[in-house]
Formats: C-alpha cells, structure tokens, sequence
C-alpha cells in the first residue's frame, strides 16, 4: 500500500533504475537535485529523467557509490554532457573504468560528512566486493533518506547510520531459496551470499526491523535479482514487520522509473 504523494513538500526521491542492468536515484531538495549512482546509458537516463519531469540541466552532482558498471555506466557522459560534479572517494574514482575524462571531480572519505547544496551526505562504508563501496544518508532539514545496496552483511555502522531516516532505500537482492535451486553457478551462489556480496529478503527484513521508528515512512525494496527474486516475494517478506497505514512500500524495478516519493 502507498500513501499519497505530497507534493507540498520539499524533499523527496526517485528510483529511476534499480537492479544487474542498471541503478540510479534522483534525489531533490528545493534548490539542490542530485543523481545517486548512474548506471544506465546517459540518454537513458535522461529519457527515465523526462519522464517523471525532471531535467539533467537541474542537477548538482552525480554521487558514485562503487565502480560496478552497473551504477557509473553513464557518469562520464552526463557528467560531460551537463557539467555535473562527479563525487567519489578517491579508490572507487581510480577503479572506475570507461568513464572517460571528467573536469570536476569531488572526493569524499566515508565517514565523512559533506554538503551540496542544501543537501548534507553522509556516507558510510559497506561490506561489499568493491574497492571502497559506500551507503548514504541524505538529508534536508528534518528530513533523512537512507540508502544501503550492494552490500553483503548488515553491520552496527550501518544501522547506525541508517536509524532515524524517514526513507529507506533497501537491498532486498534475493530469495534465498531461489538462490540456492536457481541456474547461477555455485561460485557466484556463494559470493551473493557472502559477507561481500548482496542481503537477502529476510536480511533486508530484520534490517528495517532493527532501524523502525516511528517516523519511517517509506521503505523502498532495491536492487532485486530478476533470477532469483521476485518482487511479491520481497514485498510480502518486508510487509511482515510494517504496518501499511503508518510505512508505504514499494519495490523498485529495472525497467521503468519508480514514483516520486516525496517526505
């Protein structure tokens, strides 16, 4: 179930692509809009972009959270294209192939907190097979989004970071069981599972479950194997431990833009 947008307000989220194929997050404040991850091709992007009614021309920056081609496909050309910052920390920036030459580079450390524009990013590292992959929290305000994918292990610094958020942006990558009778190879079975590969339904469950208050409004499902999830599966896993009049749920897919979640 989903509670009604409210476009009286100043902060809100879209996942314009989330999954193997490609993942990006438009995130906006009143005069500050940023991409989280920019995984498809740039005029994909910017088709996905037109069709929730927003522009490149409007955002800031283009915030990398790891090199996986699958969140930096289209960096480089956007960030060409439009004169978008590209933010990174200094390792994910040298393991990231075929971006080609970017003039404004911006390097964070996680741990460390900074600011574009009226948005304050925190980041935080992850347990996941990348040089230095990194969560997120953003906030405006009063109002925090949190986003964690691609991760393999849920640590106490991530529920830390991620508590007190209004939005959470969640791996919930695959059914365990789909996983273990489904057609990948047993060495790529045993890496989604591990400590640096992706959570499953039931680990992005008791996350959510861990981090809950009451102030959570939004728990938004990311990052799902076509293979070996479904999205009814993921849903009704995360739906245990939610009430749907108080937290709206949604599952963002690969294919198409998700809503625009406003806070």
């Amino acid at each position: 179930m989903q509670k009604p947008l409210k476009k009286n307000s100043s902060f809100c989220l879209c996942p314009l692509a989330s999954g193997s194929k490609g993942n990006a997050i438009f995130v906006s404040a009143p005069d500050t809009a940023v991409l989280v991850d920019a995984g498809l091709s740039g005029i994909e992007i910017q088709r996905r972009m037109a069709s929730v009614g927003v522009a490149p021309q409007s955002l800031k920056a283009i915030i990398i959270t790891h090199e996986h081609t699958d969140h930096i496909k289209g960096a480089g050309i956007l960030s060409r294209r439009f004169n978008i910052p590209v933010y990174a920390t200094r390792d994910t920036f040298a393991a990231c192939k075929n971006l080609g030459a970017i003039d404004q580079v911006t390097f964070f450390e996680c741990g460390d907190a900074f600011e574009i524009g009226s948005l304050t990013v925190n980041p935080f590292s992850i347990s996941h097979d990348a040089c230095d992959p990194a969560g997120l929290t953003l906030t405006h305000g009063a109002k925090k989004i949190g986003i964690a994918t691609d991760l393999g292990v849920v640590t106490n610094l991530v529920r830390t970071h991620l508590s007190h958020s209004n939005a959470l942006y969640i791996e919930a990558n695959h059914d365990p069981d789909m996983l273990m009778a489904g057609p990948y190879p047993w060495h790529l079975k045993q890496r989604i599972q591990s400590r640096t590969g992706h959570l499953s339904n039931q680990d992005a469950r008791d996350l959510v479950a861990q981090v809950f208050h009451k102030d959570l409004d939004h728990v938004i499902l990311a990052h799902l194997s076509e293979e070996n999830n479904r999205p009814e599966k993921a849903a009704t896993e995360m739906s245990k431990n939610l009430d749907p009049l108080s937290t709206a749920l949604y599952v963002a897919g690969p294919d198409q833009p998700g809503e625009m979640i406003w806070l």
